[in-house]
């Protein structure tokens, strides 16, 4: 049986959502341990949380369970979803959420199957056409951690929605890539990994009419205050204010273009 799930949703805190969630979890499976990873996406923002599952869920045990609930399409005819990815298990509505996470199983080897949530007996008696966070993915959590097999709840399918990836683009002097997140420090993840760096030399980095010479090592190998480069916690190129906020100093969002610059081209 698998006793950690863990909830990503973009509920906030203030209306009892995701603790009512918790409540028909903790009914059908009562020895689960649930540990929330936010409640703070942004609403319907479905690439935030696709951002936002990626970095984290490798770093659970195996057989974790992830229910993920920005929903936008609720109660239309979207379908929803259970994936096992590897020793991982998502839940959630099939909507793209699941996109960077393909992506990396792809990329590390990770066996996945996919399966369509149609087998209504291991949902609530009455489902409202407006919360299935709480009528249908959390109970079919809460079975599948009873150790009811992912098999059982839904019938396989091979064509999940996936969004279109942010591509990064060779140039003639480096690369080019996009903002693809932005934390809640204003620190602004990229398109761009380490691993496409390598090569390339010294190089600098444009990003909304500013240059920022060199990738640093960390934070504190610059002055407070100053812009910053750098590889973050998940190995995508950064840029920071150190002890301040880029998206703010910078008026940046997501999508914006960030161009890698080479000394040797």
């Amino acid at each position: 049986m698998a006793n950690l799930i863990t909830l990503t949703t973009d509920f906030g805190l203030r209306d009892g959502y995701g603790a009512v969630m918790k409540g028909v979890i903790l009914g059908i499976a009562p020895q689960a341990t649930l540990i929330d990873i936010t409640h703070d996406i942004a609403p319907q923002n479905v690439r935030q949380a696709a951002n936002i599952l990626a970095r984290d869920v490798a770093y659970f045990p195996a057989n974790t369970i992830h229910v993920c609930v920005v929903d936008p399409g609720v109660g239309t005819a979207r379908r929803p979803l259970a994936v096992r990815f590897g020793s991982q298990v998502f839940v959630g509505p099939d909507n793209g959420l699941i996109t960077l996470l393909h992506a990396r199983a792809q990329q590390e080897g990770w066996p996945m199957e996919f399966y369509h949530l149609d087998q209504p007996q291991y949902w609530l008696a009455e489902i409202s056409n407006v919360f299935h966070g709480r009528d249908l993915f959390a109970p079919v959590a809460a079975h599948l951690a009873n150790g009811v097999r992912i098999d059982s709840v839904g019938s396989r399918i091979h064509d999940p929605v996936l969004l279109p990836l942010s591509a990064v683009e060779r140039t003639t002097g480096g690369l080019r890539g996009e903002v693809t997140h932005i934390d809640h420090f204003g620190n602004l993840a990229t398109s761009i990994l380490k691993t496409d760096l390598s090569g390339l030399g010294n190089v600098s980095v444009r990003i909304r009419g500013v240059e920022i010479g060199g990738v640093a090592r960390t934070f504190g190998d610059r002055a407070a205050g100053e812009l910053v480069a750098l590889i973050d916690s998940a190995g995508e190129l950064a840029v920071a204010v150190v002890n301040g906020d880029a998206a703010k100093r910078l008026g940046a969002k997501v999508g914006d273009r960030v161009e890698i610059v080479s000394s040797s081209s």
